[in-house]
């Protein structure tokens, strides 16, 4: 909270006391708290790996929201703690309005919170607490999908290299972003939630406020970048252990990204008769935008036509690869289930055949079956679920159906006139707001970390 309270200070803005009092506060509880809990260490267990990724994200996500609460923003605490899991979770939604004339400190904070929810708290818990040892290995699976082996002996040193990563990629982007004409502040900002695929920006036309066809493209091959499992730039630099095409999601969200961004760009050409270069620019940022859940938007691309929304719409579901900074259903998940199905249909027509199931190299087992089923179940449940919810509180049906995708994919913009990429949700009350905080939450931790918790039976023993 110190950046922030530096920023506002130089800017002679009193927000500054607010970041100073509520980091005290918080660096005073977090002391008494490790003071407390000195001695010996508990044995870690699954179940406590569970409760102990919740609790942090829920945690952090209130320490998040108290300096946007007693700031100058006037938001309820419902919305501030909205913004700050949402900025946690990389969901980009906001409540906030006039983002051009915000302090800077406010903005600077909603950046960092993306930013470091994008490689999640849980790479710092496992550098804090190194004595995790096999549960800190454990702890990254209970928060991401990705299932991949260790590439690496030691959980530190895999830790280490995601994070180094991660934040090379940032600098290069904020560089990037700088010498295509971009402030330092803007550039900065947005190169942190770019790579935490967020979407937060410092100006409500969001990337829109630059016009530079220039900036959407590196925008574009960033939020790639920051789609695709972090483990592939881990590999790139161990000897003969670089193969990017090893993990099939990886083609098979590149070829939706582009296939997806084609059709957009060829249905803007025919309908809207827009040049086709200018189609192809725009249409490609705005749903690599959708699909990797970052969230920026050059437009309201909810006016190019209905052919459009439709793709946006599928997008919205589909999401990066595991391991990456992306959310969504994901693309290892797809390959999966669209593998399934297709044995499935064989068997139907040779029962007696022995049909294989393999992902890439290597076997699919029937956990990974189970698991990638019982994901879906749950995701689609929650997400009926979460719109029905939304609807009692008076939110109209497309409103309450893509707010509840959008918190639950962590996409940012839902559709319609409210809650579409030229709106936000400030005027959902604030009920409707703790619903969605929860899905964001749901959606990050991807729905079984925090569900299981409810379970009666695993408290049993």
């Amino acid at each position: 909270m110190l950046l922030p309270a530096l920023t506002d200070f130089a800017d002679e803005n009193d927000d500054f006391r607010v970041f100073v009092g509520t980091g005290f506060l918080v660096g005073m509880i977090c002391a008494l708290v490790a003071v407390a809990t000195r001695g010996e260490r508990p044995q870690f267990t699954q179940k406590l790996g569970f409760l102990l990724v919740t609790t942090v994200w829920i945690a952090a996500c209130v320490i998040g929201a108290l300096p946007l609460y007693f700031s100058s923003v006037n938001v309820t605490f419902a919305g501030a703690f909205f913004e700050s899991m949402s900025g946690l979770t990389t969901t980009g939604s906001t409540v906030i309005s006039g983002l051009d004339s915000l302090p800077r400190g406010i903005l600077l904070w909603r950046s960092l919170l993306q930013w470091l929810g994008g490689i999640g708290i849980i790479g710092m818990v496992l550098l804090i607490l190194p004595s995790l040892q096999a549960g800190g290995l454990a702890l990254f699976h209970m928060e991401s999908s990705d299932k991949s082996d260790k590439v690496l002996p030691r959980v530190n040193q895999l830790t280490g290299g995601l994070i180094a990563a991660y934040v090379v990629l940032t600098l290069l982007c904020a560089i990037a972003y700088t010498s295509l004409g971009m402030s330092f502040f803007d550039a900065t900002n947005h190169a942190m939630t770019t790579m935490a695929t967020g979407g937060y920006s410092t100006h409500d036309a969001s990337m829109g406020f630059f016009d530079d066809n220039r900036i959407l493209i590196t925008s574009t091959i960033f939020m790639i970048l920051a789609a695709l499992p972090f483990v592939v730039y881990v590999r790139a630099f161990l000897p003969r252990r670089f193969q990017l095409w090893r993990d099939p999601q990886i083609l098979v969200f590149l070829v939706i990204c582009l296939v997806l961004s084609f059709a957009i760009a060829v249905t803007r050409r025919i309908i809207n008769d827009t040049p086709f270069g200018e189609a192809l620019v725009s249409s490609t940022f705005n749903l690599v935008s959708v699909i990797t859940t970052t969230g920026y938007a050059s437009e309201d691309y909810t006016l190019w036509s209905n052919a459009a929304i439709g793709i946006f719409f599928l997008a919205s579901f589909l999401g990066g690869c595991a391991g990456s900074t992306a959310g969504g259903i994901k693309a290892n998940r797809l390959v999966v289930l669209f593998l399934v199905v297709r044995a499935s249909f064989r068997k139907l027509v040779r029962p007696h055949a022995i049909v294989r199931l393999k992902y890439g190299n290597d076997d699919i087992s029937a956990q990974t079956i189970q698991t990638v089923t019982i994901f879906f179940f749950l995701f689609f449940g929650t997400l009926l679920m979460g719109t029905v919810l939304l609807t009692a509180f008076g939110l109209d049906l497309i409103t309450a159906f893509s707010g509840t995708l959008t918190a639950l994919s962590n996409v940012g913009p839902g559709f319609g006139q409210i809650i579409g990429p030229a709106g936000n949700f400030s005027t959902i009350p604030d009920p409707a707001l703790w619903v969605l905080s929860a899905a964001m939450l749901l959606g990050r931790l991807e729905l079984v970390t925090v569900l299981i918790l409810f379970f009666p039976s695993v408290w049993a023993d």
